[in-house]
């Protein structure tokens, strides 16, 4: 009991500690398991370790392979949850080269690693592949805490997230293909094993994937579950399909789970948000607990294995030689620069699918008596606890070296995703800025998604919102809903995070009745609230432009909109095509020049009008 007690409790002060630092939570979970587990044998009494993961016949948590069962579900669960975030709109620009990344890149690591292994370790050429087959994935739950806290443009982030969540169930399908292929023994007969259990893996992942994920939707649409039972039945089916999957082709419930998490991910369900929140919550503590059950089942004699200059040596070929070859080769084609390209090769850390899958096969070829079979485990837990602390460590640095750090974040953020956002959204769009808008009404996201508007349906309160990696470039944050409160809490809670660059709210009815006391973030104009936005928007849904002469022109025109309800000021556009925010209290026009161009909503104004 105190064991277990110990894991939660170790695994949650790791994850503060984690948040506190700004680090992916795998390195200090995965330094306490080694505390905990192998470092500790060298200072307790008896030579043991303060957790024992493995039941040895007096004390551990799990008999025979429990412990191996127990990280599957787990790690089910985890990829489910990934897949539910995958969106098909982030992937309009870099699609191909994701394609390429988890299958020429995934052939490049397979071999690369493998003979590496091979020449370096003196390792048996099926040894070799197995370990290359199992660092073939990149840990969704390492990438997305280290690209969070960089600004990065959105197509980089959306390569690392997406090949962090599709590459688990191939990298497993490549161990497995390996690991059948020691069992079976070279020949024909694993020829024909290989391409039967591929052929079923493909076949069953797809099948048990997609339509439990349309079955599990029209449950949920006609409401056969009730809401207090949601996210447990939904849990229950995951695991269900992962099992059942896993019955029919071995290892092909990974695939199965993250096929049912894309597939609903991209349906348009309701209360799927809170299911999200659900599946994250249990995330990480599943996450918190498979770490330090996975360290700590490390011998010291295992690290003592690798203690030598070999291992520096291979983790060196893998991440400076083998990543960016496979990501080079990767993105042929693609519109990323180089400097992107350089950024995806140096991020490349490795997660709990790996250190997991890893574990079991490690152990199963040990006791059939294997050579070379006690390499596998602590090689693979040296390259994901190097990756992950070569990653966290240098990345931010890295990415200012290379220039793709985003030095000034012109991303905006639209709290409100009504037909007035939607104009405002769309103009800021047509002239390349990101634009993305949130909104608890799902209609209004559905309506701005119809304009090809980037959207969310999201709780503005939720915690969550923050956690997405997809805003890391946006600079600017404007809250135009109608609720006073809720735009005055958007700013308070976000402007530190995605509003560096300016955070604007539209004024309240109280507020532009006093334009003397006019707030610094009031947005376009302190006479024009809410209301007269959106009746603007309903009478003249068009968003005009006008070119100024000079300063003066400019004053004389936003004079006009003071006095016409049906013309609001918006936006600035230079002769360089640079978009400026026009807030309230903005007495300053002495950079304005004969081709800037003033951007308003409503009817035209009377000098346009004439002409």
């Amino acid at each position: 009991m105190l064991e277990l007690a110990g894991i939660i409790i170790l695994g949650i002060i790791a994850q503060w500690v984690a948040w506190r630092l700004k680090l992916p939570a795998i390195l200090p979970l995965i330094l306490i398991g080694l505390l905990v587990g192998p470092i500790a044998t060298l200072f307790t009494e008896d030579g043991g370790k303060l957790i024992e993961p493995i039941w040895d016949g007096e004390k551990g948590l799990f008999p025979g392979e429990g412990l191996y069962y127990f990280v599957s579900l787990a790690i089910s669960i985890i990829l489910f949850e990934g897949g539910l975030t995958l969106k098909r709109s982030e992937i309009r620009n870099v699609g191909p080269m994701i394609t390429k990344l988890i299958t020429i890149g995934s052939v490049v690591t397979f071999f690369g690693a493998g003979v590496a292994a091979h020449y370096i370790f003196g390792l048996n050429w099926q040894i070799s592949f197995l370990f290359s087959a199992l660092i073939i994935v990149t840990g969704p739950t390492v990438i997305t805490p280290i690209l969070r806290n960089i600004p990065l443009k959105k197509d980089v982030s959306a390569v690392l997230k997406w090949e962090g969540i599709l590459i688990d169930p191939i990298g497993a399908l490549a161990a497995v293909l390996v690991f059948e292929f020691i069992s079976v023994g070279e020949g024909q007969g694993y020829t024909l094993t290989a391409l039967i259990e591929f052929g079923k893996i493909l076949l069953f992942g797809f099948t048990f994937g997609f339509t439990f994920a349309h079955a599990l939707a029209f449950a949920i649409k006609k409401n056969f579950i009730p809401h207090y039972l949601l996210n447990v039945v939904s849990l229950s089916v995951v695991l269900l399909v992962f099992v059942e999957s896993d019955i029919f082709a071995h290892e092909s419930g990974l695939l199965a789970v993250v096929v049912m998490g894309m597939v609903m991910g991209n349906m348009n369900l309701p209360n799927i948000k809170e299911l999200l929140y659900f599946k994250e919550s249990l995330s990480v503590l599943l996450i918190s607990i498979l770490f330090i059950l996975l360290a700590a089942n490390i011998n010291i004699s295992d690290l003592e294995l690798i203690y030598n200059w070999k291992t520096v040596a291979l983790f060196a070929v893998i991440v400076f030689l083998i990543r960016p070859i496979g990501v080079f080769l990767s993105a042929q084609g693609s519109n990323l620069k180089f400097n992107e390209k350089l950024f995806i090769s140096w991020v490349g850390p490795r997660g709990i699918v790996a250190a997991g899958i890893a574990s079991l096969f490690g152990s199963k070829l040990l006791s059939r008596g294997e050579p070379g079979a006690e390499y596998i485990t602590p090689l693979v837990f040296m390259i994901v606890l190097g990756t992950v602390l070569l990653n966290a460590t240098t990345a931010r640095i890295f990415a200012k070296l290379v220039g793709v750090f985003l030095k000034k974040s012109e991303g905006i953020l639209i709290v409100g995703a009504c037909k007035v956002s939607r104009l405002i959204g769309s103009y800021l769009q047509q002239n390349n800025r990101h634009v993305v808008l949130i909104d608890s009404n799902r209609d209004n996201i559905e309506k701005a998604k119809k304009k090809g508007l980037e959207a969310f349906n999201a709780n503005i309160y939720s915690d969550s919102l923050s956690n997405n990696i997809e805003l890391n470039d946006v600079g600017f944050l404007m809250a135009l809903t109608g609720n006073v409160d809720i735009n005055k809490f958007a700013l308070n809670k976000f402007k530190n995070q995605f509003g560096e660059n300016g955070s604007f709210r539209l004024v309240t009815p109280d507020e532009m009745k006093d334009p003397e006391n006019n707030p610094k973030e009031g947005l376009f104009s302190h006479t024009d609230d809410y209301i007269r936005l959106s009746q603007a928007a309903r009478n003249n849904p068009t968003i005009h432009e006008i070119e100024l002469k000079d300063a003066e022109h400019y004053k004389e025109l936003i004079e006009i909109t003071k006095a016409d309800d049906a013309i609001i000021p918006l936006f600035l556009r230079s002769p360089e095509g640079d978009i400026e925010i026009i807030p309230a209290f903005s007495e300053d026009f002495t950079e304005i020049q004969e081709g800037f161009r003033l951007a308003y909503l409503g009817k035209l104004f009377p000098v346009e009008e004439d002409n």
